[in-house]
């Protein structure tokens, strides 16, 4: 359900109609005529869909929403069709987060959450545009990663990620025909698909489950759609207020007030030595740069503490010279940083990334030095994580296509359920408290609990937020909203379940 690097953890989504296209003439609106769908056995690579008896299909869309007539994209999609039709709700469909990840098989994943829900609903599974099995765009072949040196800096850390960035953005723009490709990369339009999807299918209306930039996403979606929306849950989102760069900033005080006691000053020395010294382990050397990834990616979740220290403590001895064999924990973190999955993520993000003209995933600086000096400053308060989320995490500074639309901005009453962890420091709690505050029928769910995501913590080795969970599937089911705001009490396993709605109902009270 969630996207498992940090580099691209916590993102979000935007977009108004600008340009006199208006939300009449677009595809998924009654004027156009429904797409004959070509539904077959899903492919080879989708394994847990033809298991699950999934069907997938492609619906084709603009490319350039303001050109319909021009040329078109298809965005692939998957359906498993509800068990109860008698029941039946309508259709489902669900974003996993990045920007940068794929979807086609994440509405099957939450069915295990979902309970008796899902046979109510047709789970609907999709690719944003770009991505995965829709109209890929990829950045040509990416050249093989150079080590970290012996000895360095962290001037010399930085301009290695500047030449980084400078040639990701070169090449997503010679590759191909991206060109003409990545203008069109926006939130916004990857909202539009939605509801072409939802036209292709059929529906008057469309449920939605979103988590991080998936929640941002599905804001957008109400804005732009606001008549389409039936029961929507947006799960961990961001200011709407704030760009992209500002949301990463923001979450360094959160995610350095996560570490404690002797984790957090061994990871400081460890960090501080990597600055001059990269560490060697397991054949790999991490610098500065790779150990505050590493790190971050730890420390979202409470019950990862015991791993953090884990792989803390093997980056002791490494350090020293006396780990002979990394534990569980730093080794499989180790396969992900060498693995080409991250770099996949990694481009994907940046496309859309670079591609948003503001919230939620755009508006970078694109002066070099800003980043590097406001790396700098943030030493001061927060040295672990402070030269991550202040650093040029995206190649935007270097990206040759202009945004076509500005950022979202968010103000409208359509009903929806928000669930956010008030200790979240990838996205923290008083962003989610502000795009409440922006969509005045929403009602707000709070976990008091460290986390980056609060439905079906279960599904991913979690513990769940069974009071969440209810009101989720409550909601998806019955379609009443909770009476006001509420926080669910600190889930504590399998008693949790056993209150039964007490908590809830504790919690409105």
């Amino acid at each position: 359900m969630r996207v498992a690097p940090a580099v691209t953890a916590g993102l979000a989504l935007a977009g108004l109609l600008v340009g006199g296209v208006a939300a009449a003439t677009l595809p998924g609106s009654s004027e156009q005529p429904r797409q004959k769908l070509s539904w077959g056995r899903c492919s080879a690579d989708q394994k847990a869909l033809n298991e699950a008896g999934a069907q997938c299909a492609k619906v084709t869309v603009p490319l350039d929403y303001a050109d319909p007539g021009g040329r078109t994209i298809q965005i692939a999609i998957s359906r498993i069709k509800a068990k109860s039709p008698g029941e039946r709700r309508g259709i489902l469909l669900s974003n996993p987060g990045g920007p940068g990840g794929t979807g086609l098989a994440n509405t099957l994943a939450l069915r295990p959450a979902l309970k008796d829900v899902a046979d109510r609903y047709d789970l609907i599974g999709f690719d944003p545009r770009f991505l995965g099995e829709s109209t890929p765009v990829t950045c040509g072949r990416t050249p093989r990663p150079t080590p970290p040196p012996e000895t360095t800096t962290p001037r010399k850390d930085f301009e290695a990620a500047v030449r980084s960035a400078r040639d990701t953005a070169r090449r997503c723009q010679e590759h191909g025909d991206n060109a003409q490709l990545l203008p069109h990369a926006s939130t916004r339009n990857v909202a539009r698909d939605m509801d072409a999807i939802r036209a292709a299918l059929g529906e008057r209306t469309l449920s939605y489950y979103g988590i991080s930039y998936g929640a941002d996403l599905g804001a957008v979606y109400t804005q732009l759609f606001p008549r389409r929306a039936d029961r929507f849950v947006l799960d961990s989102s961001t200011d709407p207020a704030a760009t992209q760069y500002e949301l990463f900033q923001r979450s360094g005080a959160p995610a350095e007030a996560a570490l404690d006691g002797q984790v957090r000053s061994d990871a400081g020395k460890l960090i501080e030595r990597a600055e001059r010294h990269p560490i060697a382990v397991d054949g790999q050397r991490l610098n500065a740069p790779l150990l505050r990834i590493v790190f971050k990616q730890l420390v979202q979740h409470e019950e990862n503490d015991p791993q953090l220290a884990s792989v803390v403590g093997d980056l002791k001895k490494a350090a020293a010279g006396e780990l002979d064999k990394p534990g569980p924990a730093l080794a499989s973190l180790l396969e992900l940083l060498a693995s080409p999955e991250l770099e996949s993520s990694m481009v994907g993000g940046a496309i859309f990334m670079c591609g948003d003209g503001g919230w939620p995933a755009g508006g970078w600086p694109k002066n070099p030095e800003t980043y590097w000096k406001n790396m700098q400053r943030s030493r001061a308060t927060q040295p672990v994580f402070g030269p991550y989320v202040n650093g040029m995490i995206a190649p935007c500074a270097f990206w040759g296509a202009e945004p076509r639309e500005p950022g979202t901005k968010i103000d409208n009453a359509v009903p929806v359920l928000m669930l956010q962890a008030r200790y979240d420091n990838n996205v923290p709690y008083d962003g989610a408290v502000a795009l409440h505050r922006k969509l005045t029928g929403s009602r707000l769910l709070t976990a008091d609990i460290r986390s980056h995501g609060v439905y079906g913590r279960g599904n991913d080795g979690l513990t769940p937020v069974a009071c969440a969970d209810r009101t989720v599937n409550d909601y998806l089911r019955d379609g009443k909203l909770p009476a006001a705001d509420f926080t669910c009490p600190r889930p504590t396993g399998k008693a949790e379940d056993k209150a039964g709605k007490a908590d809830k109902n504790e919690g409105e009270r």
